[in-house]
């Protein structure tokens, strides 16, 4: 039976008019029409008095049966779809994420969970918090740790902090800065909308005593418009140290502040996220992160 038909049915049954009923379905009168006609030759009835219009004692007892039908659709997609859902895991992953943990982590949630589908989703630095809070991933590698009740956050790593600076400037010649000599430096600029936390981080706003820092003219939201402006010479920006093994660029250097303190990266998850498949990959990041975040490269000096 055609579940259009049933549908073109109930709307003539709950609006007492084809055309009315027509508008509701975004369809045309004459298909809404044809649709019933079809119906009623199905079941070799008619469902309707035409002038006025109005339901037979069988069109009377048809319309339960078509909203039970259409219910029991709606409720089987939804079911379907809900599989599929879960049948894939969403992986945010914010410039390097974490490192090489991240794609550890990924291989080892393949091995356990081989029947789950993995995605990536590149993230930008507005997505620090939006991205898991908007369904956009399930789960996410990002930094800092997000300070917000709707997330949970587990570190995996813990890096000393660098600035991104144009090779063209006096700073790129430098083995090692502190922070009293980048914190004048011009900032590329942020969108208005970026998380407070993540724009604090970017401008190592714990060192400035609330003073505001200087932005360059130029915006970011990603670590390729970061680096191509750096690399113009109109900005710097700044990063945890694994971000210079990811991102060789021609005409930046990385240089590390000594004095800043260090920072983490982190899977991020939803709170009150319960799918099997978050927790045992949420579980493996953690694992991962004792077991291998030592012999990484990471560093906490």
């Amino acid at each position: 039976m055609d579940l259009r038909r049933l549908a073109s049915f109930l709307a003539v049954a709950e609006e007492g008019h084809f055309g009315k009923a027509a508008t509701r379905l975004f369809r045309s009168p004459a298909s809404v029409t044809a649709h019933v006609q079809q119906l009623e030759r199905e079941l070799g009835v008619p469902l309707f008095d035409r002038s006025p219009v109005r339901l037979t004692p069988a069109g009377e007892r048809f319309v339960g049966h078509a909203r039970s039908l259409l219910a029991a659709m709606d409720a089987a997609v939804a079911d379907v779809t809900e599989a599929a859902a879960e049948s894939t895991l969403r992986i945010g992953v914010m410039s390097n994420g974490s490192a090489e943990l991240t794609p550890a982590v990924v291989q080892a949630f393949h091995r356990a969970r081989p029947e789950i589908r993995v995605e990536f989703v590149a993230l930008d630095f507005t997505e620090h918090v939006s991205a898991l809070v908007r369904h956009k991933v399930d789960v996410a590698f990002v930094r800092p740790a997000p300070d917000d009740e709707r997330v949970a956050v587990d570190v995996l790593t813990t890096e000393r902090r660098i600035v991104v600076v144009p090779a063209s400037w006096e700073l790129a010649d430098a083995a090692s800065v502190r922070l009293a000599d980048v914190l004048d430096l011009p900032f590329i600029a942020l969108p208005d909308h970026t998380p407070r936390q993540f724009s604090d981080y970017l401008y190592f706003a714990g060192a400035r005593g609330g003073l505001s820092p200087h932005r360059s003219t130029s915006h970011a939201v990603t670590p390729h418009e970061v680096l191509t402006t750096a690399a113009a010479g109109r900005g710097a920006g700044s990063a945890l140290e694994s971000f210079q093994r990811y991102y060789p660029w021609p005409g930046t250097v990385c240089v590390p502040v000594l004095d800043a303190p260090p920072e983490h990266s982190v899977l991020a998850v939803r709170a009150d996220d319960r799918n099997p498949a978050v927790r045992t990959f949420r579980s493996l990041a953690a694992s991962l992160a004792r077991e291998l975040g030592p012999r990484l490269r990471l560093t906490a000096t």
